[in-house]
């Protein structure tokens, strides 16, 4: 049974899980008295038909008795059937549970000397109606004592005929008293047990009803503005497991509402700027045709740099959600001399291909170029004209493997030179592909190299960018989104080396795994 924190509950809580274990209770006790009953029942039945099977018993073993009295030299020596029957009496006491009589002539004669528990020989109509049986006959009567197994045995001598009866009754309620009194017991321990059902079904239920409560309490009790309460969970059956995707929900949940409280949040400390400007110029513009036109431009190009704001806003929003990566084969010799092709018309630049591989990953290529573009768009900015501009990829064994070129010289655009670690088709396990962009600018500050990942960070040299300082925080998005990550790595070489890792092998969206 898993161990979970719950957490405090509301009278509507406490009513609600009562219902439910009452319920269940009342559904397990119904089982379980329907169980009890069927048994006594059966038990019953199976005890009745051993009774009746005893009351034959003793009746055979009488009339068995009887008929070998009646062959003996004895029952020869008494001449009469009176004479007979009477000497049967005097000799054979009946049992608690027998009754013996005689009828002669057809009437009742005699009876055995003990106390029957009810007096068949005096009733009348009983008497007549067996008191002319010249043949063995069996039956059941009832009585005062219930019912009553009787056999009738006449007796004739010679060919005499047949004018006496012997009578053996069989008091079935008598030796079905101990099976009766097995049965009550039954019946007895049958109550016991399901009040004792009840008691443990009521701890049972709560103990199994406690998790599931404590999951719909904190649903109850989290809001958009505290997603980060959970359950604690120990075990490993259904109820832990419930729990547990209950929280993993949780996750994808605080995920979403971060997402979009982050998106609020920036979009409007980032578009009031603009739109401060816009609002200011369009209420100072004049009619002056060169004010109008001048106010014009500027808001215009306002306007593109909110369109592009919003636009890359966009894309970190969708970077959390499962549906942002479109998974395909992307061979890396052709994203790389893609992202070049595209690169070049930027700016003049010395473009170049520092290596590739010829490996085929699966990954979103559309999100990779989008990723390396932005790379390449901040190398330009950070540039000037004749300065090196590179793009490159390689497989490494291992994530913390770092990437180092060995040669000293850079390969034309469309060329690859082999290189150590360099995987071709086939892969080890675990291995990273690792996707860079170098230039051969002034480089990153330390003091900014963790600093410029964040949204809206830039550099201290402010004057030369005139982005949004959402572009770095983009490409982490999407490495992030591919199970990897953006680092900036430090080679040895002038300029900067933005470089993403990623996993070879894809892994399941990682923003919707794991808590936040």
């Amino acid at each position: 049974m898993p161990l979970l924190r719950r957490p405090a509950t509301g009278r509507a809580g406490r009513r609600g899980g009562v219902s439910a274990r009452v319920r269940i209770i009342g559904w397990m006790l119904g089982v379980l008295a329907l169980a009890v009953t069927a048994v006594v029942f059966l038990t019953w039945q199976v005890l009745s038909a051993r009774s009746d099977a005893a009351a034959d018993s003793e009746l055979t073993h009488e009339a068995i008795k009887f008929r070998a009295y009646a062959g003996s030299d004895t029952a020869a020596r008494l001449g009469t059937p009176e004479r007979m029957l009477d000497y049967w009496l005097q000799t054979n006491l009946p049992d608690t549970s027998e009754a013996f009589f005689t009828i002669v002539d057809g009437k009742a004669y005699h009876r055995d000397r003990g106390s029957p528990p009810a007096r068949l020989d005096t009733d009348v109509a009983f008497v007549q109606r067996i008191g002319s049986a010249t043949t063995p006959q069996y039956g059941w009567v009832d009585s005062t004592a219930g019912k009553v197994r009787y056999g009738v045995m006449p007796v004739q001598i010679g060919t005499q005929p047949v004018r006496a009866q012997l009578v053996v009754l069989e008091f079935r309620d008598l030796l079905a008293q101990p099976l009766e009194d097995a049965t009550k017991a039954l019946a007895l321990i049958g109550v016991v047990t399901l009040a004792m059902a009840a008691g443990a079904c009521w701890i049972v239920a709560g103990r199994v009803l406690a998790p599931i409560r404590a999951v719909r309490t904190t649903a109850e009790q989290i809001g958009a503005s505290d997603l980060r309460r959970r359950i604690d969970v120990v075990g490993n059956d259904d109820v832990a497991q419930l729990a547990r995707t209950f929280n993993t929900m949780l996750d994808r949940l605080e995920v979403a509402f971060v997402t979009q409280r982050e998106f609020v949040d920036n979009a409007g400390h980032e578009l009031r700027t603009p739109i401060t400007v816009i609002r200011g110029h369009l209420e100072l513009m004049s009619d002056d045709p060169r004010d109008r036109a001048e106010t014009r431009a500027l808001v215009l190009d306002e306007l593109a740099r909110m369109n592009r704001m919003v636009d890359d806003l966009l894309v970190l929003a969708k970077s959390g959600r499962p549906d942002f990566l479109k998974l395909e084969e992307v061979n890396l010799t052709e994203l790389v001399v893609e992202v070049i092709a595209k690169a070049r018309p930027l700016a003049d630049r010395t473009w170049r291909v520092d290596e590739t591989t010829d490996t085929t990953i699966v990954a979103d290529g559309q999100r990779l170029t989008q990723a390396l573009m932005q790379l390449v768009s901040n190398a330009v900015r950070h540039t000037g004209p004749d300065d090196r501009i590179a793009v490159g990829a390689r497989v490494h064994d291992s994530f913390a493997e770092q990437h180092v070129p060995s040669r000293s010289s850079f390969a034309e655009p469309g060329t690859r030179d082999a290189a150590p670690g360099d995987a071709g088709g086939d892969c080890p396990a675990g291995a990273h592909v690792h996707l860079w962009v170098s230039d051969s600018g002034p480089g990153v500050a330390a003091g900014d190299r963790e600093r410029i990942f964040e949204r809206f960070a830039r550099g201290n040299d402010q004057g030369r960018t005139d982005g949004a300082g959402l572009g770095l925080a983009i490409v982490r998005s999407t490495a992030q989104a591919h199970g990897g990550d953006v680092r900036l790595v430090d080679d040895g070489r002038p300029g900067a080396r933005f470089e993403l890792v990623l996993p070879l092998t894809p892994t399941a969206h990682p923003a919707h795994e794991g808590t936040s």
